[in-house]
């Protein structure tokens, strides 16, 4: 049988599949770079889950993957994070925020994204003006997921 982290990044790699990020490389990389900062925020007992969600984290938002596709594939808890950190349209940021500290394994993950998201390698290869927007959108991010 296989494990929930291989089952998770083999979904997220097809889903992915031929998406890049804003520097040309492999979309995939990112989610992968999330699954090795979730052990940082994780409890023990959320770490498999949670490492299965970092893969799978972007598949709703971003692919044609859908919450019931991954319910057939995954346990309950794994797919309820996934729906946590899932956008939905026209969403006001702070209400996203709240809604994914409100789930103890999206919150580890989000955490773990925003690790990435704000790497000093990865931003430095930003234009200021956007490394400074998003400066300030994690760090109030991480303000309001710190409320939980």
């Amino acid at each position: 049988m296989r494990d929930l982290v291989t089952e998770a990044q083999e979904v997220a790699a097809a889903a992915h599949q031929g998406q890049v990020d804003k520097n040309g490389s492999p979309y995939i990389g990112h989610p992968g770079r999330v699954a090795g900062h979730v052990p940082r925020h994780a409890a023990p007992e959320d770490l498999e889950a949670a490492q299965a969600v970092a893969w799978l984290h972007d598949v709703v938002e971003d692919t044609p993957v859908t919450l019931a596709d991954l319910a057939r594939q995954f346990p309950s808890e794994v797919v309820a994070a996934v729906d946590a950190m899932t956008k939905r349209a026209d969403e006001d940021p702070d209400a996203y925020y709240l809604r994914v500290g409100a789930n103890r394994i999206a919150r580890a993950v989000k955490q773990a994204d925003l690790d990435d998201n704000t790497d000093p390698a990865r931003t430095a290869q930003l234009d200021p003006a956007t490394r400074q927007r998003l400066a300030e959108k994690y760090e109030h991010a991480r303000s309001v997921l710190a409320g939980h």
